[in-house]
């Protein structure tokens, strides 16, 4: 039952997962559970707790409705599963007998899925964490969107590129001055973009064309982001240099939490 986030792309070492490019029906709940009863009982309940956790009555109510109405065809019992499924409330703050582990987040579902887009906010952080330095922009050049660059530009000719998820400005305090400067720059989203063929493409010919030194690919924590380093390393494998990849992971409050060349 693959949601569609796409976190294990490039992650599996046996090459098992591979992109297919297609028109996608409509998620339909009653198709879902007509076959996922096959698995039996504690799968059905998963199922269900997982639509309640995120909010997806309509859905929860068409596979309860389904579930009542194909009862007698069942394996097991159609009121333990409901019972189950009404007696659950959702763990957010991970607490156990123990206590309570973390702070709760809120988390909300977007139909994608992806754990990335859950919103959280941060205004109870106090003022004195805040950063309070203004400083000047140090981006020396126009456009920055990958798909609209030109690799071929001069300012890219043995410069130190910065490859940036879309977030990952708005999310530093410092990333002018401790992370852009000095360097070129190119942004995009490995979630949202289309065309990310062109993306591969685009970043071999700075490699090869535009022959720059090195590449930094400064990406969010959240898993969705973690193929834009994927592109990266695709244009790695068909350009003709090799140039040496950092890594760095941000967290979405604005900490670094990873640095590190690949």
């Amino acid at each position: 039952m693959c949601d569609g986030l796409g976190a294990c792309i490039g992650e599996c070492p046996e090459g098992a997962i591979t992109n297919e490019h297609r028109e996608a029906a409509p998620y339909d709940e009653v198709h879902t559970i007509s076959k996922m009863v096959a698995n039996g009982k504690n799968t059905v309940i998963a199922h269900l707790k997982h639509l309640k956790d995120y909010n997806e009555k309509e859905y929860l109510h068409q596979g309860v409705e389904w579930l009542l109405a194909n009862r007698d065809k069942l394996s097991f019992s159609v009121d333990e599963v409901l019972q189950a499924v009404h007696n659950h409330t959702k763990d957010t703050c991970g607490c156990g007998t123990n206590g309570p582990k973390t702070k709760p987040q809120p988390m909300h579902h977007h139909g994608g899925g992806c754990a990335g887009s859950a919103a959280q906010s941060f205004a109870n952080v106090s003022a004195s964490s805040e950063s309070m330095v203004s400083g000047k922009s140090e981006l020396t050049h126009w456009p920055v969107q990958l798909h609209l660059i030109n690799s071929h530009s001069a300012h890219f000719r043995g410069s130190n590129l910065l490859l940036a998820a879309n977030c990952v400005a708005f999310s530093l305090g410092n990333f002018h001055s401790q992370h852009l400067k000095g360097k070129t720059l190119a942004i995009a989203c490995p979630k949202l973009d289309s065309n990310k063929e062109s993306y591969v493409e685009k970043i071999t010919a700075l490699i090869d064309d535009a022959q720059v030194d090195t590449i930094t690919v400064m990406k969010m924590e959240v898993p969705c982001c973690g193929g834009l380093l994927q592109l990266a390393q695709m244009a790695m494998e068909q350009a003709k240099r090799k140039v040496p990849i950092k890594v760095i992971t941000v967290g979405i409050q604005g900490e670094i939490l990873e640095s590190n060349w690949v």
